[in-house]
């Protein structure tokens, strides 16, 4: 019987000192997990990434002839343009910035001031697509892109935009001809 409790006992012990391992590997587990997943996400981050977001804003806003909405967002734009951290860009990145900046910040200024005034906020977005592009080649994007062309706008001269989607919805045209365009470059 005594034979019997001392084996019950140091069978106990024995288990409890297995679990007791275990617990430390799963918790060192996740740790190392919340640990890469962190690390992922950071590195996942764009330095330009405000700026894309409120330009696709603008872009989505004048594709449904939402002067209003431009707007707004535009002024979200300004002040993503002038928060940036430039000590995330590297030499490259920096001087593209530094040429695309203050018109960038322009011509978003200029769109947030002109809500009622389509006509005039598709003028400034059409250079702004021209900066925002230029920025988008030097640090990435972070996503997939999509550089359309509308051969239509400003008499037939054409004019450029960047789009989150494949499918075509002109920001120049808007609803009166929401498909004219061809996707001229794919970026990611």
């Amino acid at each position: 019987m005594k034979t019997f409790i001392l084996s019950l006992t140091l069978v106990s012990i024995i288990f409890a000192a297995c679990n007791n391992d275990a617990t430390k590997n799963e918790v060192s587990d996740s740790t190392i997990t919340a640990a890469t997943t962190d690390n992922v996400t950071t590195e996942s981050k764009m330095p330009a990434d405000d700026i894309l977001a409120g330009y696709l804003k603008i872009k989505n806003a004048l594709t449904n002839d939402n002067d209003k909405e431009a707007a707004s967002t535009a002024t979200e734009l300004a002040n993503a343009l002038k928060a940036i951290d430039k000590s995330a860009f590297n030499a490259d990145q920096s001087k593209v910035f530094a040429d695309i900046e203050a018109d960038a910040i322009e011509h978003a200024e200029h769109i947030a001031s002109n809500a009622g005034n389509l006509v005039h906020q598709r003028e400034h977005f059409e250079t702004l697509s021209d900066e925002i592009y230029e920025l988008v080649k030097a640090t990435g994007a972070g996503q997939k892109l999509y550089y359309t062309n509308c051969p239509m706008y400003n008499n037939n001269k054409g004019a450029n935009w960047l789009s989150e989607t494949k499918e075509v919805k002109n920001p120049y045209l808007g609803q009166e001809m929401l498909t004219c365009g061809t996707v001229k470059e794919e970026l990611n």
